[in-house]
């Protein structure tokens, strides 16, 4: 009686874990936000190595 206890406690819990709540079907990522168009084309500032770095020309 036990052992039949204990398997039908096992069975159950077994089956609620792969009845878990989730998606169905295929996985789905999120979608990645946008970033503004303004920031996106604006230019990169130019490095300087030292005190006596030219500009850069464009």
């Amino acid at each position: 009686m036990r052992r039949l206890l204990a398997v039908m406690l096992i069975v159950s819990l077994a089956s609620a874990a792969l009845a878990g709540c989730g998606n169905k079907g295929p996985l789905v990522l999120p979608a990645r936000p946008q970033a503004p168009a303004a920031a996106a084309s604006a230019p990169a500032p130019a490095a300087t190595v030292g005190a006596d770095a030219t500009p850069a020309q464009p």
